[in-house]
């Protein structure tokens, strides 16, 4: 079974994509996209399931995703969010985990001031709570952030952590450190886990698949395909090249694995870190 692991779905109208504006810079995903809309790519790449992802940092995003996939058997779940400080965190977050169809829950990390964010202790509860509810942590998070992340992971060694985007490094510099040393060292807790996605957005306008495959082939290398998920980041994916590209590319980027280990990156690692453990399989 083929996963994408990562994309989004938003109607402007609801008012709560506060980074999402008219700039010309977002200009090409500054509209309404629904499951109709990713429904060609499903089809052309054998995408037979999907994660919805949050796009927007309020409780009633995370409802209007569950409501699609409710109505959508091709939507697998859904990676919410939740209010990791509030007081009323952990009964939040376990009426949230009553629909089986939320898998995970995703902080704007990378949007957040403070960089030592994660490692508040007002944050405890809430990791507990998803340790409790075998909900997953999807890491939007920066390079600037990994090594903070090691410390959250090592102190909640129950929860499964995975890693958006690759920590988005600094593909359009071609810089590797430190990011490649503060991936290393992540991968090295077998309860971390990496999507591949959301790689064609920190490259330059142009990008070849030659300035990727460094990034792509350390992420392998450490993690190991079998903790290693594909998504296509869509419709954000479409700011560098789109969802056809992207997918394209990545069967050229895995094309040197086995077939076991590409059906892993495709599929097999996302039903295992987000379906498996919710019974969703």
């Amino acid at each position: 079974m083929r996963i994408d692991a990562h994309h989004h779905l938003w109607q402007l109208a609801r008012g709560d994509y506060g980074w999402l504006t008219s700039a010309p810079a977002l200009a090409p995903i500054y509209r309404d996209f629904s499951m109709g809309d990713v429904t060609p790519f499903l089809q052309r790449f054998k995408i037979d399931k999907t994660i919805l992802v949050q796009a927007a940092p309020t409780e009633a995003e995370t409802l209007y995703l569950l409501d699609i996939a409710l109505h959508d058997t091709r939507v697998a779940g859904v990676v919410g969010w939740a209010d990791f400080e509030s007081s009323n965190a952990k009964d939040t977050i376990c009426r949230l985990a009553a629909d089986p169809l939320l898998l995970g829950l995703r902080p704007m990390v990378q949007d957040i001031p403070d960089d030592d964010w994660l490692l508040r202790d007002s944050l405890h509860v809430a990791f507990q709570t998803l340790q409790k509810q075998q909900l997953v942590f999807d890491a939007l998070v920066l390079p600037r952030h990994l090594s903070r992340l090691a410390h959250v992971v090592d102190h909640f060694p129950g929860v499964t952590f995975v890693i958006d985007h690759l920590a988005k490094p600094f593909v359009a510099l071609g810089a590797l450190e430190p990011w490649a040393t503060d991936m290393s060292a992540l991968a090295r807790r077998p309860n971390v886990y990496c999507k591949l996605s959301g790689l064609i957005t920190e490259a330059k306008t142009g990008w070849r698949i030659d300035e990727l495959r460094p990034y792509v082939n350390h992420i392998l290398r450490v993690f190991g395909p079998s903790r290693v998920l594909w998504g296509s980041d869509w419709p954000v994916a479409d700011l560098a090249g789109g969802y056809r590209l992207w997918a394209e590319s990545t069967e050229e980027l895995l094309a040197h694995l086995s077939e076991g280990d590409r059906a892993a990156v495709w599929g097999e690692t996302a039903t295992k870190v987000y379906l498996t453990s919710r019974g969703r399989k």
